[in-house]
């Protein structure tokens, strides 16, 4: 291997490294709650209603955020991008650190959403898809989940080492908000000179046929392309439908409360587990079987559907009544696991259908417009079902549903292969 050769592939994988340390942080302000829900009611002065009202209107924001990325993604280029979005984080945060006026938190919180997925999330899939060539695609989105849980975990922690070192009081509440707001800063700044400005792609033959047919269809932009491209639609979907299963996670541990009388030192360790422990096993192994045993994606989601179709659709119906409280955890540990190791890829179909490279970015905005869509109103129906339909019933009725998502999802995959098979046919 030449030393030129050699230098690229270390750039890239280093410009990947400090990727995934951006993906680790960059929403660490946004679910500030998620550690530090009590001190921010105690310190910041914010009720139940405030926090919870705040964390509506930026997921409402984040879900048009993704919609409006598809016009923008491919237009502004990743070396711009990204370090923006990432040391605009921290200046939110920094501004989040003085403990403003309520109406200035949520607008902090709207900020912290547009700069998280409008301009952010996107642009960091499109980056990872051009990082990798076609057979690393699963490799790279499962190391970039797994990694991203590491570093989310590694950063939590840190934040309340801080807080706890400064006697948990106002200031050390200050301190940790710095902390979350410095981190995606530097790496920013990193990023800045790490990341190559977007190539201009090299013609494919599908677009020479187009230039020699006319020039409307060349000067067509990004957006128009990408809605009108099928083979995007179907893989958005599918990670709507793996989306809708995921969401049905979070009922996991309430129901091994209702259901095992789950021991409150369970309850912890059982959530580390799934949150922290199954996100960084479950990317490398998805991303491991998709490039170096089925050689594609959407053959994996296909049989992970299929799996967890089946493992939750017999959990609902079992007698939990009369079950070790064991065997709870261990079979929806494993369903999680599932659930997991199908995230991390579930992008990496995009270049197995040969979506265009340079519509990359609306490509990943609208796949997460579309497949993240679920966040926005799955947790209210899992939920609404769970208070109508009291004990043991509403949660198989839970179940019952995140097996037919499976399904769904089980039944397009095998479209999308077939559609994959005969675009090949038709290429020969």
């Amino acid at each position: 291997m030449s030393q030129p050769t050699k230098g690229r592939i270390d750039k890239k994988w280093i410009s990947f490294g400090i990727l995934m340390l951006g993906a680790g942080t960059i929403y660490k302000l946004g679910f500030l709650k998620d550690a530090f829900y009590v001190p921010m009611q105690e310190f910041m002065g914010l009720s139940h209603t405030q926090i919870g009202t705040a964390m509506s209107i930026a997921g409402l924001i984040s879900t048009f955020s993704f919609l409006t990325a598809i016009g923008i993604t491919d237009k502004v280029s990743k070396k711009i991008m990204i370090p923006f979005s990432l040391i605009s984080i921290c200046l939110c945060g920094i501004w989040l650190s003085t403990f403003p006026s309520y109406p200035v938190f949520l607008l902090i919180y709207c900020l912290l959403a547009i700069c998280a997925d409008m301009l952010y999330w996107p642009t960091m899939l499109k980056t990872v898809r051009l990082l990798g060539t076609e057979d690393e695609q699963g490799r790279m989105f499962g190391i970039m989940e797994a990694g991203r849980g590491l570093m989310d975990t590694i950063i939590a922690f840190g934040a309340l080492g801080i807080f706890s070192a400064m006697g948990s009081t106002a200031a050390g509440l200050k301190m940790a908000i710095l902390f979350y707001s410095i981190v995606p800063g530097v790496i920013g700044i990193i990023m800045y000179f790490m990341l190559e400005p977007d190539d201009a792609p090299a013609p494919t033959p599908v677009q020479t046929q187009e230039n020699a047919s006319g020039a409307k269809e060349k000067n067509t932009s990004g957006i128009m392309r990408t809605l009108k491209n099928k083979n995007i639609w179907l893989v958005s979907f599918n990670i709507f439908f793996v989306y809708s299963v995921y969401c049905g996670l979070t009922y996991f541990i309430p129901f091994l409360e209702e259901a095992y009388a789950l021991p409150a030192a369970l309850v912890g360790v059982y959530g580390i587990i799934n949150q922290y422990g199954l996100k960084m096993l479950g990317g490398p192994v998805g991303g491991f079987i998709t490039d170096n045993i089925l050689h594609s994606a959407t053959k994996y989601l296909r049989i992970a559907f299929v799996i967890v179709g089946v493992i939750v659709a017999v959990f609902a119906m079992l007698p939990h009544k009369s079950m070790g409280i064991f065997l709870g955890m261990f079979i929806t540990l494993t369903i999680s696991a599932c659930v997991y190791s199908m995230r991390a890829i579930f992008f990496a179909p995009m270049d197995e259908v040969h979506v265009p490279r340079e519509i990359t970015g609306s490509a990943m905005a609208m796949g997460s417009f579309i497949g993240y869509l679920p966040g926005s109103f799955m947790y209210a129906v899992y939920g609404g079902i769970l208070d109508k339909f009291e004990g043991l019933f509403g949660y198989r009725i839970v179940y019952l549903m995140m097996a037919v998502f499976a399904a769904g999802g089980f039944v397009l995959s095998t479209y999308i292969i077939s559609t994959i098979k005969k675009d090949k046919q038709k290429n020969k």
